[in-house]
C-alpha cells in the first residue's frame, strides 16, 4: 500500500491523540462516515489525516474545504481502520463518543479498584482485631487456670508461680484489650450501611454506560430486600462471551464487559467485608460465651472467696465480649447471608 500510494502508512491504534475539535468538525462531511479519511493528529499547525482513497481528489477537496489554509500530511490507511477511528469519535446513544466512553469506563474501573483496595484494608483490620481476640483469649485462659489451681491448693505447684500465671494472663489480656479498643475506635465511623452505599455509588456508572436496570433482577427471581442484594441480582447473569476480532464493536463490548466484571468483583468484595465483620462478631460471641460460662462455673463450684474477684472478672469479660460480638454481627446478618445468589457460574465449572 505504501508503494502504491507513495505515502507513509498508518494502522489503527487507540493511542494517537486525536483532537476533539478536529473530530467534531470532520463529521460535518461524509468522508469519515464512509471510511475515506479522518484526522488523527495535530503537531503544531500541521494536521495529519488518514486517507484510504489516495488518488481521490474529491476526498482531498472535502478535507481542504473543512480545514482551509492549514498545512496537511496524509497517511495511507485501510478504509475499515478509518471506519474504526470514526466510530470511536462518533456520538452514540450511550452518551458521547465511544473513545471518550472507554476513557470514562477506565476511570470507573480505577475507582472500583481503589474502593476494593479500601475494602481489603477493612478486612485486614478485622483480621488484626481477631488476632488480638486470640491474645485476649489466651490471657483470660491463663487467669482462669491460675485461679483454679490457687483454689485447689495443690502443694506440688508453688503459689508464687500460680500468681505469676495470673499476672501474666492479666497483662496479656490488658495489652490485647488496649490494642483492640484502638482498632475499634478507628472502625466506628465506617458503618455497614456506609459500606453498602459507597459500593452502590461506585457501580452507579452502569446505568449510564450499560443500560442495566439496577432495580430489575436479571434472573427474574423475587427481589432481595437489601440494596447490595439488588445490585447482585442485577448483575448476576449479565456476563457474555465475545470473541475478539479487532475493531470498534468488539473493543467497546469487551470494555463494557470488563466494567461489569469489575462491578461484580466490587460487590463481592463488599460482601466479603460484611462477612468478615460478621465472622469477627461471631468469634467474639463464641469466646464471650466460653469465658462467661467458665467464670460462672468457677464461682458456682468453689463458692465465694477472695479469689471470686477473678471469677467476676471472667464473667464481666465474657459479657462484654458477648455484647460486642452481637454489635458486630447483628447489623450485617441479612446482607452476607444472601451472597450465594450472586454466584451464577455453576454452569461453567469446566
Amino acid at each position: 500500500m505504501a508503494t502504491y500510494s507513495g505515502l507513509d502508512t498508518l494502522t489503527y491504534d487507540e493511542r494517537p491523540p486525536v483532537p476533539d475539535d478536529l473530530a467534531r468538525l470532520a463529521f460535518q462531511a461524509e468522508g469519515p462516515a464512509r471510511g475515506l479519511w479522518f484526522p488523527v493528529c495535530r503537531v503544531h499547525d500541521v494536521l495529519t489525516f488518514a486517507i484510504s482513497e489516495f488518488d481521490d481528489g474529491a476526498a482531498k477537496a472535502e478535507i481542504e474545504e473543512l480545514f482551509p489554509g492549514r498545512p496537511k500530511r496524509f497517511l495511507a490507511c485501510l478504509r475499515e481502520e478509518i471506519g474504526w477511528y470514526a466510530q470511536d469519535f462518533a456520538v452514540r446513544d450511550t452518551n458521547g463518543p465511544v473513545g471518550i466512553q472507554r476513557t470514562t469506563m477506565a476511570y470507573w474501573r480505577n475507582t472500583m479498584a481503589l474502593w476494593r483496595t479500601k475494602l481489603a484494608c477493612q478486612r485486614t483490620n478485622l483480621a488484626c482485631g481477631r488476632t488480638w481476640l486470640n491474645s485476649l483469649r489466651w490471657g483470660l485462659g491463663l487467669i482462669g487456670m491460675g485461679n483454679s489451681l490457687l483454689r485447689l491448693d495443690n502443694p506440688i505447684i508453688p503459689k508464687p508461680a500460680l500468681w505469676l500465671l495470673v499476672v501474666a494472663g492479666a497483662t496479656l489480656a490488658t495489652v490485647a484489650i488496649f490494642s483492640y479498643t484502638r482498632l475499634r475506635r478507628s472502625w466506628r465511623h465506617i458503618s455497614d450501611q456506609n459500606l453498602v452505599e459507597a459500593t452502590s455509588a461506585v457501580v452507579y456508572f452502569l446505568e449510564e454506560f450499560h443500560f442495566i436496570e439496577l432495580h430489575d433482577p436479571a434472573n427474574g427471581r423475587p427481589m432481595k430486600r437489601t440494596m447490595l442484594g439488588r445490585l447482585g441480582d442485577s448483575l448476576g447473569l449479565y456476563s457474555t462471551v465475545v470473541e475478539p476480532r479487532g475493531g470498534y464493536r468488539e473493543r467497546i463490548t469487551l470494555a463494557r464487559e470488563r466494567n461489569v466484571l469489575a462491578a461484580q468483583r466490587t460487590i463481592l468484595a463488599c460482601y466479603r467485608t460484611l462477612a468478615a465483620r460478621a465472622r469477627t462478631g461471631l468469634a467474639f460471641f463464641r469466646t464471650g460465651a466460653a469465658v462467661f460460662t467458665f467464670g460462672l462455673g468457677l464461682l458456682t463450684y468453689f463458692g465465694l472467696s477472695p479469689l471470686s474477684l477473678l471469677d467476676g472478672l471472667l464473667i464481666l469479660a465474657g459479657l462484654g465480649m458477648l455484647i460486642d460480638g452481637a454489635i458486630w454481627y447483628w447489623p450485617v446478618r441479612r446482607e452476607y447471608s444472601e451472597t450465594p445468589r450472586c454466584l451464577r457460574y455453576e454452569d461453567y465449572d469446566d
